[in-house]
């Protein structure tokens, strides 16, 4: 399946979570066994000969591509979430959003010195998510060897400048 055959499976909803934002709703395309099979597949391939110690995925839809994906490489899967959710000693590190501010939270422990890391989530926009999420891996001591997203919006990703490769399967 080619990542235009996946995007017309993507819902787009107009003015969520605030007025101005087309928000890129995946949920449609993974309720669709092809679909999302298709999607760790096109992953899979695209990352299959790096060497990854642990996918970080981010919460929460990062986590539906994170978990399989991680499976099929064989690899460790660590989460970062949201405040207050982990129950273990955390970093923390805070971020900017195109409609807000928020933080990230992972267990501090969760990346020994060294371990290579591919971050994943479902989108990338303006990168401040994925800006915060490569911090923290830092903070810990992973090394961040890509980031990888099912969806870039070019317009707003392109002045991204990231230490790591950024591979995305569709870019609208």
């Amino acid at each position: 399946m080619t990542p235009d055959e996946i995007l017309s499976y993507i819902r787009n909803i107009p003015n969520f979570p605030k007025e101005g934002i087309l928000f890129k709703d995946i949920t449609t395309a993974l309720k669709e066994p092809k679909v999302f099979q298709a999607i760790i597949d096109n992953f899979y391939e695209l990352v299959k000969d790096k060497s990854i110690d642990y996918i970080v995925a981010v919460e929460s839809r990062g986590y539906l591509i994170g978990a399989p994906l991680a499976y099929k490489l064989g690899c460790g899967l660590v989460i970062i979430r949201k405040p207050g959710k982990l129950p273990s000693e955390v970093i923390r590190e805070a971020y900017a959003l195109e409609y807000g501010t928020d933080t990230l939270e992972m267990h501090k422990d969760a990346i020994e010195k060294g371990k290579r890391v591919l971050l994943v989530d479902d989108l990338l926009a303006t990168g401040g998510t994925i800006q915060a999420a490569c911090r923290l891996v830092e903070k810990a001591g992973g090394v961040v060897v890509g980031t990888l997203f099912l969806i870039e919006l070019t317009a707003l990703s392109q002045h991204l400048n990231l230490n790591a490769p950024i591979m995305s399967l569709i870019k609208c």
